[in-house]
């Protein structure tokens, strides 16, 4: 009976030992705001309540299915070296994949992908996935310099922890979003504005010159203000459209609907619309091959293909399409020289432009948004010759 009630104590004791430690964890995730902030005191707090010499958290990037490692303690290389794991693979893709717990209890005989891991000399690993609202978000785990035997109960503790890291680290996620989101506003306001108010300015300018020397001009200055009126208020036109299509396009409220198609004939009445027939647009694509598609996707992004291959690539312009892994593949492809170097990893952001400074930037980012919104993407192929741009369209 003693036994069994100094059994009962211990057994309290550590229940009590445990709520301690979780509402510690609690109050530091109540405190920060900021993920930096908030991992760089979590961290090592998890660390010492496990009695452990390493801490990481992993967080999911939904893109490319893989874990990231975003903070660290003990083994800060982790982040400076951006280690990647894809879900399923490994120790901690395991994890994430699979929802539970894994115990390594010997790193050196282990599956593992992240060879940092042995390079620090960590004997043994316990980790278990970070889940908000049912869903994954990431992987936290601890490590040991020497060999241990993780108990279930150390699992245990390690999961309510991680239970209320999770709600923290999802919450600076939302709030470093919200910032980001209320800052791409700002900007898209102040450029939005500034662009509207230059083809807006040579509108009214026209216009009023017109009306207040009317009788005083020569037919030619007329012809010439009217033309100058006439084309900037089509760059006007145009540049409201897209923004209204970016509005729709963040807000989600664009409704596609997906349709057979017999590519051919839609590739050809979109090349109709937007290239010349003094250069005529080279098909590539079989008279047979129908699709399932949206028109208007197909129209948004091709056409502002082919129109930029116009502007600034060189003839001949060709338009590929196949069916390939179950994906419809679009090509438009030109002789030109490419998107220079500099500029590739910013082409598809908002109000960028290469150095003629023509348009007001936002074609290839409502290209490849309409594209996501269909469930594929646009993607710039840089190595390829002749230069090509490729729409992709789950099938």
């Amino acid at each position: 009976m003693r036994l069994l009630h100094r059994l009962r104590n211990r057994a309290a004791e550590r229940r009590v030992s445990w709520l301690e430690d979780v509402q510690a964890v609690t109050d530091v995730a109540l405190g920060q705001l900021e993920f930096d902030d908030l991992c760089s005191v979590l961290l090592p707090r998890i660390r010492e309540i496990l009695g452990a010499d390493t801490c990481a958290v992993l967080l999911v990037d939904e893109e490319a299915d893989e874990l990231v490692a975003r903070a660290a303690v003990g083994i800060e290389e982790e982040v400076e070296q951006g280690v990647r794991i894809p879900l399923g693979g490994g120790f901690a893709g395991r994890i994430a994949a699979e929802r539970h717990p894994v115990v390594l209890d010997d790193v050196d005989v282990a599956h593992v992908l992240n060879p940092l891991l042995r390079e620090k000399g960590i004997k043994s690993l316990a980790g278990v996935p970070l889940v908000v609202d049912e869903r994954v978000v990431g992987v936290l785990h601890v490590g040991t310099l020497r060999p241990r035997t993780f108990t279930r109960d150390d699992v245990e503790l390690l999961q309510l922890v991680a239970a209320r890291a999770a709600v923290a680290i999802e919450r600076t996620r939302v709030h470093e979003e919200l910032l980001r989101l209320d800052e791409l506003r700002r900007n898209f306001v102040a450029i939005a504005s500034h662009e509207l108010r230059t083809p807006a300015t040579s509108v009214y300018g026209a216009l009023a010159t017109l009306a207040e020397r009317k009788g005083e001009l020569s037919p030619e200055t007329e012809d010439q203000l009217l033309r100058v009126g006439y084309e900037q208020a089509e760059r006007l036109r145009r540049l409201v459209e897209q923004l209204l299509d970016l509005s729709r396009l963040d807000e989600q409220a664009v409704t596609l609907d997906p349709r057979p198609l017999v590519l051919r004939t839609v590739l050809e009445e979109i090349a109709a619309g937007v290239v010349p027939a003094s250069a005529p647009v080279g098909l590539r694509v079989p008279q047979d091959l129908a699709v399932v598609a949206d028109r208007l996707v197909l129209d948004r992004v091709v056409s502002n293909l082919l129109a930029n291959a116009a502007r600034h690539g060189e003839p001949p312009i060709v338009v590929t399409a196949e069916q390939r892994d179950r994906h419809l593949r679009v090509g438009v492809e030109d002789a030109g020289a490419g998107v220079p170097e500099p500029l590739r990893l910013r082409i598809f952001d908002r109000f960028e432009r290469g150095g003629d400074a023509q348009g007001a930037g936002l074609g290839l980012s409502i290209a490849r948004a309409y594209a996501r919104a269909h469930g594929g993407d646009l993607v710039y192929d840089p190595d390829a010759s002749p230069s090509r741009f490729e729409l992709i369209v789950p099938q």
